[in-house]
């Protein structure tokens, strides 16, 4: 249930996300979500693609330094307080969002959040013992194999 999120640190400037952005398009590589956070003079780039070895592989080309590690994402009701109750049994089992990005818009009526836990094979119980939809890479669009 886990999938294959590719961050990258990334110059501040307009030209290097379009550069990102454009090769993984050339490449015929689907952006599944993308997150990007200022950091000061570098940007932080989570990227779900749909295709990982590739995605890393023209990054490596371009001489853009990137690291592969594991989200959880899940399905929720598009409605208020569904996160907050999502987040409840996470909280009482003391396990905590390191980060989290969503997008609507995919379903109609429900919320897709992409989450890193603090211990992610204990969030997937969790959230699966409470009804939680998590989504597999087959759901959601992407291809798996790491380089």
């Amino acid at each position: 249930m886990k999938l294959k999120q590719i961050v990258i640190s990334i110059e501040n400037a307009p030209e290097r996300f379009y550069e990102v952005t454009e090769a993984i398009g050339k490449a015929g590589i689907n952006l599944r979500a993308a997150n990007l956070v200022d950091t000061g003079a570098f940007g932080q780039l989570r990227l779900l693609v749909s295709d990982v070895a590739t995605t890393r592989r023209i990054l490596m080309e371009m001489q853009i330094s990137a690291y592969v590690n594991d989200v959880i994402v899940t399905e929720i009701e598009d409605k208020p307080g569904s996160l907050s109750r999502l987040l409840k049994p996470l909280k009482e089992a003391r396990v905590h969002v390191v980060h989290m990005y969503a997008f609507n818009g995919l379903l109609s009526g429900k919320a897709i959040m992409i989450f890193r836990f603090s211990d992610n094979d204990k969030a997937i119980e969790i959230l699966q013992e409470n009804g939680i939809k998590l989504m597999d890479s087959e759901a959601f669009g992407v291809l798996e194999t790491e380089t």
